[in-house]
C-alpha cells in the first residue's frame, strides 16, 4: 500500500485537501498546516482511494467490529463506503440528540455489548475521537479501535490509547511533508517549520499543551514568507511565475494604466516597464484598440518582463465569460496573462475563463485569473461574507490552478501562501478622491493590509516625471515587503 499511499498523499495536496498557511484550530492555537478533507466528497475517485485504504488498513490488522461509525460529520461519507464495502452495519452518532421522536444521539440497529470500529479524518488532539466513544459506550457499545485518514502528532494518539481505545493512521503529518518534500512539490523549509510546530504543540488529554509556544505558526503566515519561498506552494502556474518574477526583478509594482489611447499606453509601458511586475489595463477604455497596438504591448512585456493584467472584472455566467475572454473585439485570452473576475457567479466564472482558452493563440504562454474578494472604494456592497465566499472560491475546488491569487484589502482575506494578494489604492499622498477612491501608502498596504503586489495608477501617470515616480514607488513597495518578511 506505500505506493498507493503516496500517490494519495499528492493528490490530496493537488486538490487542497491539506493546505499551508496561518490557521486558527478547534483547540485554541493558529496552525502553519490545516486538513480539509470535506473537499474530497467533490472528488468521488478521491474518496474512494481513501475508503478502499481504510478498508484494507483493517484487514490488514484484523480490526473486526460489528459496526462501523463516523465522526461527525466529514467522516460519515467515508464510514459509509467503509460500511457498504465490508458489509458491516453502520452507527451514526449525532452532535447533538433530537428534542423530539426518539431523542437518541445513536441511530441504527444495535445491542449492548455490541463492538463498534470509529472512523475519522483528522486527529489533533483526539477529543473529537473520544466524545464518539463516549455516547457509544452510553449505549452499552464497546470501542477498542479507531482508525484515522491524518493523525497531526500533537497527541492525540496518546490521548485516545490513554482511554483505552487504540488509534490507527492511514497517514501522519510527517509522512505526508516528507511525500511531497520527495515529489518536488514543497521545500525542505516548509518541512522544518511544520516540524517546529509540532514539536511546540503537543497537546495533553486535558486540552493544555506540554510545550505551548503559539508563535510557531505565525512564523509561517503567507505575510512572513518570501516570494520565493510561496512559490514552490502554489498551486497555480501563473503565479508561481509570478513570485519568481518578483524575486528577480525586485518589484511588486502594478502599474494601472487607465490610458485612453493605445500610443500613451506603450509611452508608459516602455518607461515604466524596467520597474513593474504587472502592468493592468482597462482594454474597453482604448478609443483606438487594434491588434498592432496588442503586438506592440506583448513585445514591451517580454522587453521589460512584465505580465500584462486586463482588469475585465468578469462576471457573467460561464459561456457568456467564456465568449467574452477568447471572443469579440479584444480576444483578452490571445494577449493578457491575467484577467481580473468577480466571484458572483460562483465557480463557473472559473470554468467558463478556462474554456475561453481553448481557441486562444496565446504562444504556450501560462495564464491565470485574480478573483475580486474586495474592493477599494468606499461604499462598497461586498461584506465579510461575501469575501470569504470569494476566498473559499480560490483556494478550493477544481479549478484552482487557475487562480493566481485575490484583490483584496485585508491580510485575513485569505491563508493559502501559493495565492497572490493584489491590493489596488496606492499612493503616498492622497487619501480619498472625488469618486469615492480611497488611498494608502505602500508601506501601509504591505505591511499592515498583507498586499504582495500594491496597484498604483494616478500617483505614478499624473506625475511630472513618471520614470522617477515609478522607481519611487518600486522602491518603496519593495523595502516594506523585504522589511515584512525580515520581521
Amino acid at each position: 500500500m506505500a505506493d498507493e499511499r503516496k500517490a494519495l498523499a499528492i493528490k490530496l495536496y493537488e486538490i487542497n485537501a491539506f493546505k499551508f498557511g496561518d490557521f486558527k484550530m478547534k483547540v485554541g492555537i493558529n496552525s502553519p498546516v490545516y486538513f480539509d478533507l470535506r473537499v474530497i466528497v467533490s472528488y468521488p475517485e478521491v474518496m474512494k482511494t481513501v475508503s478502499d485504504l481504510i478498508a484494507a488498513h483493517i484487514k490488514e490488522h484484523q480490526l473486526t467490529a460489528k459496526h462501523v461509525c463516523g465522526v461527525p460529520y466529514t467522516a460519515l461519507p467515508l464510514a459509509t463506503l467503509v460500511s457498504v464495502q465490508q458489509g458491516t452495519p453502520m452507527l451514526v452518532r449525532r452532535k447533538e440528540a433530537k428534542d423530539y421522536g426518539t431523542k437518541k444521539l445513536i441511530e441504527g440497529l444495535y445491542n449492548a455489548g455490541d463492538t463498534c470500529l470509529i472512523v475519522e479524518d483528522v486527529v489533533t488532539s483526539g477529543s473529537s475521537v473520544l466524545d464518539t466513544v463516549r455516547d457509544l459506550q452510553k449505549e452499552g457499545i464497546v470501542v477498542t479501535d479507531a482508525v484515522v485518514v491524518v493523525d497531526r502528532e500533537q497527541g492525540g494518539a496518546v490521548n485516545i490509547a490513554n482511554k483505552q481505545v487504540r488509534m490507527h493512521s492511514l497517514f501522519t503529518l510527517s509522512f505526508l511533508l516528507n511525500t511531497l518534500l520527495d515529489a518536488g512539490k514543497i521545500q525542505r523549509d516548509t518541512v522544518e517549520a511544520v516540524a517546529k510546530y509540532i514539536a511546540a504543540s503537543q497537546i495533553k488529554g486535558d486540552g493544555s499543551f506540554v510545550n505551548p509556544q503559539r508563535k510557531v505558526a505565525s512564523e509561517f503566515s503567507r505575510t512572513k514568507l518570501s516570494f520565493e519561498h510561496r512559490a514552490t506552494l502554489a498551486k497555480s502556474e501563473l503565479a508561481k511565475q509570478l513570485f519568481h518574477l518578483m524575486a528577480s526583478k525586485k518589484t511588486n509594482l502594478c502599474l494601472a494604466a487607465d490610458l485612453t489611447k493605445s500610443e500613451e499606453i506603450l509611452n508608459i509601458a516602455e518607461i515604466c516597464g524596467p520597474y513593474i511586475c504587472v502592468l493592468k489595463t482597462h482594454i474597453d477604455i482604448v478609443e483606438d484598440f487594434d491588434e498592432a497596438f496588442i503586438q506592440k504591448l506583448r513585445s514591451l512585456a517580454d522587453k521589460h518582463n512584465f505580465l500584462i493584467m486586463e482588469d475585465r472584472k468578469f462576471a457573467d455566467i460561464g459561456n457568456t465569460v467564456s465568449l467574452q475572454y477568447g471572443k469579440g473585439v479584444y480576444k483578452i485570452a490571445n494577449w493578457a496573462d491575467l484577467v481580473t473576475a468577480h466571484a458572483l457567479s460562483g465557480r463557473s466564472i472559473l470554468q467558463g475563463l478556462k474554456a475561453g482558452l481553448a481557441d486562444s493563440a496565446s504562444d504556450g504562454r501560462k495564464h491565470g485569473v485574480f478573483l475580486l474578494a474586495e474592493l477599494s472604494n468606499s461604499g462598497s456592497l461586498i461584506d465579510a461574507k461575501y469575501s470569504e465566499a470569494a476566498s473559499k472560491i480560490a483556494t478550493e475546488g477544481a479549478d484552482i490552478d487557475f487562480v493566481a491569487g485575490v484583490v483584496c484589502q485585508s491580510a485575513s482575506c485569505f491563508h493559502f501562501p501559493g495565492l497572490v494578494q493584489l491590493t489596488p489604492g496606492v499612493k503616498i499622498d492622497d487619501t480619498v478622491d472625488q469618486l469615492g477612491q480611497q488611498y494608502q501608502t505602500p508601506e501601509h498596504v504591505v505591511q499592515e493590509r498583507g498586499a504582495d503586489i500594491g496597484v498604483v495608477g494616478r500617483g505614478i501617470l499624473q506625475t511630472k516625471c513618471v520614470e522617477k515616480a515609478a522607481a519611487l514607488y518600486r522602491d518603496r513597495l519593495w523595502a516594506a515587503y523585504t522589511d515584512r518578511i525580515a520581521k
